[in-house]
């Protein structure tokens, strides 16, 4: 019996110094007989835990890498710059400390926290070959991801109440929007929103991966990891989708409750520079809104049917690159306000240095 185990062990053994090399690193084998020939069904009856992903990103354009790294690093300096001056110009021009610019202000702190999930990874990976994350990091990139992506909607729903309280309510505006009354709001947006992915990425790393361990993706977004999970994932989408959708349209539902009130109080104004003069402290607003909860509706309001891995990643680009740098040139050449006080800064500083 003794000589029988050990031949069986040796057996076993050898199978696997076989193929030891085939199997992908990032997988724990607790059944060694198994091998990557095994049928797939032997394969969905053991347990091959993935302990970390490996992010595709853009992989299979591997002549493109320099090339996408310079052009996505220049447009995330342009980002990072154009936040950082409308944050100090809004800090610091005392004209600009009203609740409809100090909403803005903390927009483009949340804008800049939200690139820095996603991008400064994306140009490691197209540096690196080794595009490996563990699950760990990807629950916590995910969670941020989400979390901020969500406070964005709840914040633009809120800078469009704030612009119906300013246009419709004037006389009640600085009663209404007084500074405690802001505080606490931007506290619950950001409770919202962190609370949302909190739920969303609870649900998906509740089982483990098993499937694969490759992310159709450059960062760790919803529908590329849900798809590895070990369990039957068609519940969890659903709830995932329900939760996108109230969310996002709930958000948007809002601002166009809000918009249509502006636009029934402009139309009454007398005066035709008065209309324009309330039409342009909207435009700005309105445009970030469209792009940001157009990108949205995209990627999360569809069935998991219709996904496209290569669409995705270029659905995912435009709102994680172009989209954050589309904010900051918006608002400063679009707000006359916001204009102004640059020039006005620019000029102060100009006086100091001389």
């Amino acid at each position: 019996m003794g000589l029988s185990l050990w031949a069986h062990l040796a057996k076993l053994d050898s199978v696997y110094r076989v193929h030891r090399h085939d199997w992908d690193p990032v997988y724990r084998v607790h059944d060694p007989v198994l091998s990557p020939q095994t049928p797939k069904k032997q394969w969905e009856n053991a347990t091959w835990l993935v302990t970390q992903f490996v992010l595709v990103g853009f992989s299979n354009l591997p002549h493109l890498r320099t090339t996408l790294f310079t052009l996505f690093f220049l447009m995330y300096l342009v980002t990072l710059s154009g936040n950082v001056t409308i944050i100090t110009i809004i800090h610091v021009d005392r004209t600009l400390h009203t609740p409809m610019y100090r909403f803005l202000a903390v927009l483009s702190l949340s804008e800049t926290c939200y690139t820095l999930v996603t991008i400064p990874n994306m140009l490691a990976h197209l540096l690196m070959e080794s595009q490996a994350v563990s699950i760990a990091g990807c629950r916590a990139q995910m969670f941020f991801f989400l979390g901020l992506g969500c406070s964005h909607c709840f914040l633009l729903t809120l800078m469009g109440y704030d612009r119906y309280v300013a246009i419709c309510h004037p006389l009640r505006y600085s009663v209404i929007m007084r500074p405690t009354v802001c505080l606490c709001l931007g506290a619950l947006v950001f409770c919202l929103g962190f609370l949302v992915a909190l739920i969303e990425t609870s649900m998906i790393f509740s089982s483990p991966f098993c499937r694969s361990n490759r992310v159709e993706h450059f960062f760790c977004d919803i529908a590329p990891v849900l798809k590895l999970s070990c369990t039957e994932s068609a519940g969890k989408a659903l709830g995932i989708f329900f939760l996108s959708v109230l969310v996002v349209l709930v958000s948007f539902l809002l601002i166009l409750l809000s918009y249509a009130f502006i636009v029934a109080a402009i139309v009454r104004i007398p005066a035709a520079a008065g209309r324009r003069k309330a039409f342009s402290t909207c435009a700005a607003h309105l445009t970030v809104v469209i792009v940001h909860f157009g990108c949205a509706s995209i990627i999360y309001l569809r069935p998991e049917s219709v996904g496209n891995p290569a669409q995705d990643r270029l659905v995912a680009v435009f709102y994680t690159v172009v989209t954050p740098l589309l904010n900051p040139v918006v608002y400063t050449l679009r707000n006359k306000e916001v204009r102004v006080a640059l020039r006005r800064t620019l000029a102060r500083s100009c006086g100091v240095c001389k």
